[in-house]
């Protein structure tokens, strides 16, 4: 569970990261931050939130499910 959550919320928000850098280029007036800050770390940091976000979901779904067991 804590496996498939983790990846899960890695690729999402890895995913989310990389979009975020593409939107932020398109931009008519894009900021500083997006100007300077490279897309493989915004994309990376990304990954990284995803993965603790993903262990958290699953222990917390663990467990509620062993509360209700």
């Amino acid at each position: 569970m804590v496996s498939v959550c983790s990846v899960a919320g890695a690729v999402l928000f890895g995913t989310a990261g990389w979009a975020e850098s593409n939107t932020c280029f398109q931009s008519e007036s894009p900021t500083q931050e997006c100007l300077t800050k490279d897309p493989t770390t915004r994309t990376l940091e990304g990954m990284g939130f995803g993965l603790v976000a993903g262990i958290g979901a699953a222990l917390g779904a663990t467990w509620q499910a062993k509360r209700r067991g």
